[in-house]
């Protein structure tokens, strides 16, 4: 890769407080293998609004935003999508000639995989968490018909805030709560976390739902999904919402949409 970068090379990057290394091997590898000349790189920043000064000033094309600054970029951009207006929140800033634009491709993401599984939107969801990613879930589903759901959230002003949103009940733990989806947005289960080997829900709550969606991507198989495979119920993992915004955030940047069995190459490099 590094023997063609040249001046008139593309960069991507993206802006994140704990860069990970996800986006980095999966973008450089589709570029790679398509030939496209462009380089994508991670940053963390403590002065947000320099980053993205220099994002236009340089011709940066394209910078993928992950917490803490998926609110905090709006102001400094030129404009919002429809998927980043609808849940005020940016995950992905494009660049046009100097024009920012913000997208927000964790809410596309959600939206397909929801809609793919066939559930009946009349299905009742719990949706464990309250932060940004657990609003694109959640906006997500209100915007695919899905009327009846909670938001668990031992965090009163941030759950009621999202569960206003949605226009969903809030409740700080499961009890009362019926569900035939269970939604994890919660590092529960998550590769490093101190909760890495818990259960966002109890096997009674997974045994009695219609499908199990874990929004954590580092394992795929989080004990969450391990338990859904276990006792026969379908599963949406982290793996999927997590490629399938990034092929997003690439055929933004780049203008190509790739083969579906260059993706799998791909995420399978990236998540190996």
């Amino acid at each position: 890769m590094t023997a063609r970068i040249s001046r008139d090379t593309q960069l991507c990057m993206s802006l994140s407080g704990r860069p990970g290394n996800f986006g980095t091997r999966f973008q450089n590898y589709l570029y790679d293998a398509l030939g496209l000349d462009y380089l994508y790189k991670a940053f963390t920043t403590t002065d947000l609004e320099g980053a993205i000064a220099g994002i236009r000033a340089l011709g940066i094309r394209g910078c993928a935003v992950s917490m803490p600054f998926k609110e905090a970029v709006i102001p400094l951009l030129d404009g919002l999508e429809p998927s980043a207006k609808a849940i005020d929140s940016v995950n992905t800033v494009l660049n046009t000639e100097g024009v920012l634009r913000g997208y927000n491709t964790d809410y596309t993401a959600v939206a397909t995989l929801i809609a793919d599984s066939g559930l009946s939107p009349d299905t009742p969801v719990a949706l464990r968490g309250s932060g940004g990613m657990a609003k694109a879930t959640a906006c997500a589903l209100r915007d695919g018909g899905f009327a009846r759901g909670w938001v668990v959230a031992r965090n009163a002003v941030a759950g009621q805030r999202l569960a206003r949103t949605a226009g969903w009940q809030w409740s700080e733990d499961m009890r009362g709560v019926t569900a035939g989806l269970l939604v994890n947005v919660t590092p529960i289960g998550m590769e490093g976390s101190s909760d890495a080997q818990s259960l966002a829900f109890t096997e009674a709550e997974v045994a009695a739902a219609q499908l199990v969606f874990d929004v954590v991507a580092i394992p795929v198989e989080t004990p969450l999904i391990r338990l859904a495979r276990a006792l026969g119920k379908p599963v949406i993992t982290g793996g999927e919402v997590i490629v399938l915004q990034a092929v997003e955030q690439f055929v933004l940047y780049t203008g190509v949409r790739p083969e579906p069995e260059l993706v799998a190459r791909a995420a399978a490099h990236a998540l190996g």
